[in-house]
């Protein structure tokens, strides 16, 4: 007999429809996998038989046949083994109904027949409400994560014989409800503070303006000095996700299998802190079936580089993508993945490769000190808006009194914010940062004098118009966070500030 059920399969963060064929008919005992299995496919057929097994179900000795359709395109994962299982048992009459395409199925199961968390279920979750599918059949530890897609009842299932019951009417499982009915997003841990940093009013107030911005940081001091502690702390004045960017993030994090079972939408933007010698591949993204790299897992939050010089020149510049685009493409022979990677960039650097405590303290060479800051690429450096000096802070600075909490700065940043979502709606750009140049020069005009301003700079830095463009960019946040519908000479001017190694250079 032949049986039929729909499942989907993941490439990327897109799911596509997989319909899983079985056929059992007399002859010797086997069974055969085809389509374009991977590994894990391969292996879900000892899984599928141990588990019909185990829950007092026989298994028929015939030759089974599964087929994994469109066979052109490679089947990856584990979700295939409840397809599999409940196919089987169509073909062999224990499951009475015939499933119909209006229900996607997914699930591994284990050998006692226990259906175990899978992952890629959000974007799954997203894809039947595209195509109109009404029932999604999910193991209950990836229910909470797939109900907060509306209009797709989510129905959790515990065990193969959950499964069975179920589709054969002989019991109710009711679809799983999202745990919170109103979308709260969170606006950064609670640990962390704006208050917990003494002196740097500098530093925090580039802060509050890579924040407002969505513009990228650039840090350059001595060891200790503050550069990861103010780091972060960005996140904690960023403003809260609202729901469609935490489902953009909770789909990425759920195709990396980040999720903890039971777990619905992250909350927090992501706080990413790859360490130097991760690889490209960890970085941007890779492998033989793409997954997402840092790059990705930072979507919509904030991707901390710490002794940036020390990673790879080769790594780093891997990032110009991303930075300039928002997004990271992976191609490898099983096809090519798209990523969404719209991160801010924090980075951290020494003053020399030895760490010196200052530059009047410093032991190394001036060809020492740019030999070590020369592996950062112009390229790249005018990809980041705000190069900021953070340096040791006085001990008078220590034993005063704490600054503004993140809550207070974070209303200034959501303030900045509207204003910036007003002036690009319908753009596709939500922040500054983003502004094409189109929209460079029609809403970052400068007036005469700040334009003098703009012009003795980008003469005496040898800026680039990419560089020129993002000072303006910056002069608009500024402008902005103080309430003013026009950029002004002061604003230009702060700006130019943060130009520090174009000064160097």
């Amino acid at each position: 007999m032949l049986a039929r059920v729909r499942s989907a399969s993941v490439f990327g963060i897109e799911a596509d429809d997989v319909f899983v064929e079985v056929d059992v008919a007399p002859g010797l005992p086997s069974f055969a996998t085809v389509g374009l299995p991977d590994p894990s496919v391969r292996e879900s057929r000892d899984r599928v038989r141990a588990a019909i097994r185990n829950v007092g179900l026989d298994f028929p000795a015939e030759r089974i046949t599964v087929n994994l359709a469109p066979a052109e395109v490679r089947k990856v994962g584990t979700a295939f083994d409840l397809p599999m299982a409940l196919g089987i048992l169509g073909a062999t009459g224990v499951l009475k109904r015939e499933l119909v395409d209006d229900t996607v199925v997914l699930g591994e199961l284990s050998l006692d027949g226990r259906i175990q968390p899978v992952r890629g279920v959000l974007p799954v979750a997203l894809h039947c409400r595209r195509r109109g599918v009404r029932r999604l059949l999910v193991p209950a530890g990836n229910a909470e994560e797939a109900s907060v897609i509306t209009g797709v009842a989510v129905i959790p299932l515990g065990t193969l014989h959950d499964a069975l019951e179920y589709l054969n009417g002989e019991r109710e499982i009711p679809p799983q409800c999202p745990s919170t009915g109103t979308w709260s997003g969170s606006g950064g841990s609670s640990d962390l503070d704006l208050t917990d940093v003494r002196g740097h009013h500098w530093a925090k107030r580039a802060l509050e303006i890579a924040a407002a911005g969505g513009h990228n940081l650039l840090m350059l001091g001595p060891p200790g000095a503050g550069k990861t502690m103010l780091a972060r702390r960005l996140g904690t004045i960023l403003p809260p996700l609202v729901l469609e960017e935490a489902i953009e993030i909770t789909a990425v994090w759920s195709v990396a299998g980040l999720l903890s079972a039971g777990h619905g939408l992250v909350r927090e933007r992501p706080f990413r802190a790859p360490h130097h010698t991760t690889s490209g591949a960890g970085l941007i993204g890779g492998g033989t079936v793409p997954h997402p790299g840092e790059a990705s897992l930072a979507h919509l939050g904030v991707l901390f580089l710490d002794e940036l010089p020390e990673f790879s020149p080769r790594v780093l510049e891997s990032l110009r993508q991303p930075l300039e685009d928002g997004s990271v493409v992976v191609s490898r022979a099983a096809g090519s993945a798209a990523f969404p990677a719209r991160f801010q960039l924090v980075g951290a650097a020494n003053y020399c490769r030895r760490g010196c405590a200052s530059l009047d303290a410093c032991v190394c060479s001036p060809g020492e000190r740019q030999q070590y800051l020369s592996r950062l690429s112009r390229p790249l450096l005018d990809r980041i808006d705000l190069h900021l000096e953070v340096r040791a802070v006085p001990y008078a600075e220590l034993a005063a009194a704490s600054g503004e909490p993140s809550t207070t700065v974070r209303a200034r940043v959501e303030s900045a914010r509207r204003c910036q979502a007003e002036r690009l709606v319908g753009s596709g750009a939500r922040v500054n940062a983003r502004m094409s140049g189109r929209q460079v020069r029609r809403f970052c005009a400068p007036p005469p004098e700040a334009a003098r301003l703009l012009q003795l700079a980008v003469s005496r830095l040898g800026l680039s118009a990419r560089g020129h463009d993002r000072i303006l960019k910056v002069a608009r946040t500024i402008a902005d966070l103080g309430g003013c519908e026009r950029i002004a000479a002061e604003h230009v001017s702060e700006a130019v500030q943060y130009r520090g190694l174009d000064r160097c250079s």
